[in-house]
């Protein structure tokens, strides 16, 4: 074909495409965009520190904080999502997590799209922070016959001497500050004047920020909301009449009506933003190897500008931790970890910010010291350095806070709690009750310092109390510099061990800004001068095959590791496996008949691990029991 016939045969194509694009035109019609209700099912636990579950296998067993946030955020900004439906079995929230929750429902609703909840069963035996979770509903609805255990909540904190008495222990123990009780735990069978007096300051503030998120969302005054309370329990009909509820219905109503409001094609989308594992064949005997291919092949690093959000989730520790193919590591932050995730963030070019997100009592001094440090890692490579708080950021938990950029907690963080405590347990009583005899050969004057054998002499007292103070001091040190220009008190009179909520400690101005992760980190990208960006966990979660495969060849297990069960706190006290033996046979029995007084014995327990013949901790006091 030469150049001439090419030309006109172009020209020929071209005319006909011309011509028949009106006509395409008139016959294209725009999709319409489908309508969805995004339904969020509170089920299963509740975790600060994501877990990877692309391959599907956790279900709805295990929800991260964040994940839940970032779908309810997609949700409020995709326009074809005109409502939300919550519906809730079970999921536990502490005070703060609640608040963040319900503050996104608020934004919800705020964008003109309804949240409908509907509560079906006995899960509204549930406490009053719960309640406010839920309480700023567009329409809350309940199943015929259901109860509302709208009765207030109780904070009981865990003393055990009782328990050390009856097996022969004593308890020795010295701290710096006056409210620091967190040897109380040990050594009383009740609280002491200071204990209280904090006490009761830290629930008042707790009970009249609940009180008052309520009211906001249920149009009534805190008093009223207060009397109303008073008198609880109520039945469904009783709950309606004081403005607690909304309707009373069946879940096949509730969906019915869903229907009738956005349309009978309505798609209500129940796993909406979870991403889908891969799909296997479960005859197909290659299966496993097909999920190891994908698992392996896994996504590439993400190189968008990034938030990155480091955790400080339970009992600060020292070294590292041995991550589980299940997720966490232990459920202790452990500082080689922390501080190599912020060095990680520091370094890496895509992470333009950083929130360390701290949901921790506290725990070692040194380990605390060493992720402070790792803070001013990020601040020294020029990046802002957040903290958000969840629903504890105390002692430990606020040293390793204090240094940042800035502050945020929730109204119902427990916070602060600026002090130190050291102890050891006193055993031989326990091993002559079993007819176990000990004689100790020291050499040394001091060879029996951490020894259980005896109590501190008051000479030994004296040089650990020097030394406790001097921890003490270097702690009051790091908040007065990081929280330069902003305390309102003088830092003696803030600290000695204190305790505070969230918005307690926001008038003292030991934080900034009342509000969520989401705030935190959107505070944080403002600084880094970026607008569009995605909020990335450092170090970025493992999947199960990774972290078990990981597990199998050595990787990640350093310098690992302190037992995290109740045998291993009962054998690092006692020394016993038998003894350990009986209290895992005695748990599941506790458990059975008062699980959440039972937990809370166990993570006191837990604590000697940390306490027991250590250097100086930051723990905040008492093991509380909100019920």
């Amino acid at each position: 074909m030469n150049r001439a016939m090419r030309a006109v045969l172009g020209l020929v194509v071209a005319v006909a495409m011309t011509a028949a694009a009106p006509v395409a035109a008139q016959d294209a019609k725009p999709a319409k965009e489908k309508v969805k209700v995004a339904h969020f099912h509170l089920t299963g636990e509740l975790t600060e520190t994501p877990q990877d579950d692309s391959l599907g296998l956790m279900g709805d067993s295990i929800t991260s904080l964040k994940d839940l946030l970032e779908r309810m955020e997609k949700a409020r900004k995709d326009s074809a999502v005109k409502a939300m439906i919550l519906t809730y079995d079970g999921m536990p929230f502490g005070f703060a997590q609640a608040e963040e929750v319900a503050a996104e429902l608020a934004r919800f609703k705020a964008d003109k799209k309804p949240v409908l909840v509907h509560i079906a069963g006995e899960a509204m035996a549930v406490n009053v922070g719960l309640y406010s979770l839920i309480a700023g509903a567009s329409t809350l609805s309940v199943e015929p016959t259901s109860d509302v255990w709208l009765t207030g909540f109780t904070a009981s904190p865990v003393y055990l001497k009782g328990l050390l008495d009856k097996i022969g222990v004593t308890a020795d123990f010295l701290h710096a500050g006056a409210y620091k009780s967190a040897g109380e735990t040990f050594t009383r069978t009740g609280p002491s004047d200071e204990a209280k007096e904090n006490m009761n300051w830290l629930v008042d503030g707790l009970y009249a920020g609940v009180l008052n998120r309520i009211g906001m969302s249920r149009g009534m005054t805190p008093e009223k909301v207060r009397d109303i309370v008073d008198n609880g329990p109520y039945t469904d009909e009783k709950a309606k009449a004081a403005g607690l509820v909304d309707a009373i219905e069946y879940r096949d109503q509730f969906l019915a009506k869903v229907k009738e409001t956005f349309g009978p094609d309505t798609e209500i989308d129940n796993r909406y933003g979870i991403k889908k594992g891969p799909r296997i064949d479960p005859g197909n005997p290659f299966a496993f190897l097909s999920l190891l291919s994908q698992a392996s092949s896994g996504s590439r690093k993400s190189t968008k500008d990034a938030v990155g959000v480091v955790y400080v989730e339970g009992m600060i520790l020292s070294g590292y931790g041995h991550l589980s193919p299940f997720g966490g590591s232990g459920g202790a932050a452990y500082s080689g970890d922390i501080t190599a995730a912020l060095k990680k963030a520091a370094e890496d070019k895509s992470v333009k910010a950083v929130v360390l997100r701290v949901d921790s009592p506290g725990g070692s001094a040194l380990a605390s010291e060493s992720i402070l440090r790792g803070t001013k890692l990020v601040k020294d490579a020029g990046k802002p350095m957040v903290v958000s708080m969840g629903n504890v950021a105390a002692s430990g938990g606020y040293y390793v806070s204090c240094e940042s950029d800035r502050i945020f907690a929730s109204e119902g963080t427990i916070t602060a709690s600026i002090g130190v405590v050291m102890g050891k347990m006193i055993t031989l009583g326990m091993w002559d009750k079993l007819g176990v005899n000990f004689l100790d050969y020291e050499r040394g004057k001091r060879a029996g310092l951490l020894s259980t054998s005896r109590a501190w002499t008051d000479e030994e007292k004296k040089i650990l109390e020097g030394w406790m103070n001097g921890v003490y001091d270097d702690f009051k040190g790091h908040v007065t510099k990081g929280r330069e220009g902003k305390l309102k008190k003088p830092i003696d009179d803030m600290a000695g061990g204190r305790v505070y909520t969230g918005k307690q400690a926001l008038e003292l101005g030991l934080v900034d800004e009342i509000g969520g992760l989401l705030e935190a980190a959107k505070y944080a990208a403002g600084k880094a001068g970026i607008e569009s960006y995605e909020l990335r966990a450092v170090p970025e979660p493992k999947n199960f095959l990774d972290a078990l495969f990981g597990d199998l060849s050595g990787e990640g297990d350093r310098n690992s590791d302190l037992s995290v069960t109740v045998g291993g706190y009962v054998n690092r006290l006692t020394g016993s496996d038998a003894t350990a033996g009986v209290w895992q046979a005695l748990f599941p029995a506790l458990r059975a008949m008062d699980p959440v007084r039972a937990r809370a014995v166990l993570r006191a327990v837990g604590r000697l691990e940390l306490l027991n013949g250590q250097a100086p901790v930051m723990v905040m006091p008492e093991e509380i029991v909100i019920h």
